[in-house]
């Protein structure tokens, strides 16, 4: 299987780091470039060709996955809204595709079993609603998984101490979904 990663935002956070938290500076770029790394260790030892791309270029991304011909597609964030008590995890996939939708759950659910987050599920991307550009434009099966809040103190702990197992569950999930064993 060929898994195509992309850690959200810019490479060490030039010219855009994505989602700071403002107490401890830690950045989203950063969190997303560690997990990513991880992902792809676990990945490779479970048999998996991967490659990754962190960019800021979303038309770059999108055409390196299609390009490498990728069976599946993961995007890696963290979220971030005003409200620090806002918190959780969710994955978004393309609103229409059935195989996304499941990838989808198969990340969510081993996020979830493994990590102390809230459950904030899966949701559907669609393009003049609410589309995400890398679900939209990306030809493999696909997924954008927003980790946890880092605007949210307790998130924002897990995003720090506990990038190794957020990859694992991500890692895990994919290769659940590989094998269909998350429905």
């Amino acid at each position: 299987m060929k898994v195509f990663l992309n850690p959200g935002h810019a490479p060490g956070g030039v010219p855009d780091p994505g989602a700071c938290n403002p107490v401890t500076g830690l950045r989203e770029s950063d969190v997303a470039a560690k997990i990513g790394a991880l992902v792809q260790k676990y990945l490779e030892a479970a048999g998996c060709t991967v490659e990754m791309l962190q960019s800021n270029d979303l038309y770059e991304i999108t055409s390196a996955s299609n390009n490498w011909d990728a069976d599946i597609f993961v995007s890696i964030h963290c979220n971030s809204v005003p409200d620090p008590d806002a918190n959780g995890t969710e994955c978004w996939h393309y609103y229409s595709s059935t195989a996304g939708r499941t990838l989808a759950k198969c990340i969510q659910k081993q996020i979830v079993d493994s990590l102390p987050v809230t459950d904030r599920g899966t949701k559907g991307a669609e393009p003049g609603v609410n589309g995400l550009y890398v679900l939209t434009n990306t030809d493999a099966v696909a997924c954008l998984v927003e980790t946890a809040f880092i605007s949210n103190p307790g998130d924002e702990d897990l995003l720090e101490t506990r990038q190794d197992d957020f990859a694992r569950a991500i890692a895990r999930g994919i290769t659940d979904y590989e094998l269909l064993d998350c429905v």
